[in-house]
């Protein structure tokens, strides 16, 4: 299977916030799709009109493009379950605990 997920990251400035939501997602991705992801970040205080096309409302917000279909995570992405769900990826029962803080 040679199918990337194509993920696009908006968030607001460099806040703690955002560095969560970055991390948060790098760690999520390397453990369950390896290289086989792209991601961008996108700040929308540098690029509005983007944010303004993709009609994003709070930051940080996930947009998954592909594989469809397209899903929306709003949030800080601490929530690993709810990110796995968000992106369609199988749950594993031993890979989601021990990683709230």
């Amino acid at each position: 299977m040679t199918s990337k997920f194509v993920l696009k990251l908006y968030v607001t400035g460099q806040t703690p916030r955002t560095e969560r939501a970055i991390q948060n997602l790098r760690r999520i991705c390397e453990q369950n799709l390896g290289s086989q992801y792209q991601l961008f970040v996108i700040d929308v205080l540098e690029q509005p009109h983007l944010a303004e096309q993709e009609r994003i409302l709070a930051t940080p917000t996930l947009i998954k493009e592909l594989p469809p279909p397209v899903r929306r995570i709003i949030g800080d992405l601490s929530d690993t379950l709810k990110v796995l769900q968000g992106l369609d990826l199988p749950i594993h029962p031993s890979g989601t605990g021990g990683t709230h803080e």
